[in-house]
């Protein structure tokens, strides 16, 4: 079979958005504005004992609230969502490191066989990732995702000369270069400010936003039509 080139066209898409960032950050109400301002139904996939729904009396959305957190799982909750324009998955953290998540099905697996061996366990684990990433990238919806950061503290001096202690993100709870996989990566810090650390977009390259709101998803949205 011959292969050829063709001309390249931009065409319509759908949004790959993730928000990484540590507990009490904004991550959640961050994803709800964005995916009000790209418009359209709101579905959101909930993997914090539904806790989404505080937002409830702010935003127009539907619910999904998992128990447990098998990447298969994620799956089959991404196909619940046709039918909607914006799903947000709230959060994909607890697919690699919650229960039933790619870490315990690991460590369950290898407490049970007796040989401390993971190679066998991750040979089971890895296409169930492997698949929920697909499903994430092929959704015939925008997605948006956000993560959990790994934390630490560091050591700050205020404009006065006093020390304060600061708790700041690093790498998001999730596969080792799972970002990768999105158009935008946004990390948000307790101060509810957003960082735009990886775009396809070049007009929000490094850009960083206090508090976005509404008009961001508005921004996106002209940028992906």
């Amino acid at each position: 079979m011959a292969l050829t080139f063709a001309k390249a066209v931009k065409h319509e898409r759908k949004l790959r958005l993730a928000f990484i960032g540590p507990a009490g950050s904004g991550k959640t109400l961050t994803a709800l504005k964005v995916a009000s301002g790209l418009g359209g139904k709101i579905g959101l996939i909930d993997t914090e004992q539904g806790s989404a729904s505080i937002y409830a009396d702010q935003f127009d959305f539907d619910q999904l609230i998992l128990d447990s957190y098998a990447p298969s799982t994620y799956v089959d909750a991404l196909k619940a969502a046709q039918g909607y324009d914006v799903v947000i998955i709230d959060s994909l953290s607890h697919a690699w490191a919650g229960k039933g998540g790619a870490l315990d099905q690991v460590d369950r697996a290898r407490a049970k066989s007796g040989s401390g061996n993971s190679y066998i366990a991750w040979g089971n684990v890895t296409p169930q990732q492997n698949a929920m990433v697909e499903s994430i990238l092929t959704a015939p919806f925008h997605v948006i995702t956000t993560m959990r950061s790994k934390m630490e503290y560091v050591q700050e001096r205020d404009s006065k000369g006093k020390t304060q202690i600061r708790k700041v993100g690093l790498q998001p709870v999730q596969r080792d270069g799972l970002e990768y996989e999105f158009d935008i990566v946004g990390d948000v810090d307790q101060t509810h400010t957003l960082t735009i650390s990886k775009t396809r977009y070049s007009d929000l390259a490094d850009r960083v936003i206090n508090e976005p709101t509404e008009q961001l998803g508005v921004q996106i949205s002209e940028w992906l039509h």
